[in-house]
């Protein structure tokens, strides 16, 4: 199961050793992302190739950690940035379906002021 929407996600766009665990995913947390691990963050990595992501997150007691490895194809993670990327849950679930993410703009949240 994926984070609760509840949670900022950050995707770090630099390739990852897929061997890291927790531990080592810990670490990469705190020199690139510059954040505490054990936060209201979910940190998304990917592997060289692109085939594989893996996700980390801190749930009220403990470490979880989603790894995704494609059999066919990649996952399409934006070119024109390096870096952390923030996203929405919506566009984890996006680049998890297989979608460039970085090219879908969903329809804007509307906020009214209502006079009764």
């Amino acid at each position: 199961m994926l984070p609760p929407s509840r949670f900022k996600i950050l995707l770090n766009r630099e390739p990852v050793d897929m061997r890291k665990s927790i531990n080592g995913l810990s670490i990469l947390i705190a020199d690139a992302f510059y954040q505490n691990p054990i936060s209201d963050y979910v940190f998304v990595f990917r592997n060289k190739s692109g085939d594989k992501i893996k996700i980390l997150y801190w749930d009220r007691n403990g470490f979880c950690l989603w790894y995704k490895r494609l059999e066919k194809g990649r996952f399409y993670f934006p070119v024109d940035r390096l870096g952390c990327i923030s996203m929405t849950s919506q566009q984890l679930n996006w680049l998890l379906d297989g979608l460039d993410f970085s090219k879908l703009i969903g329809h804007k949240m509307l906020h009214y002021d209502c006079h009764f």
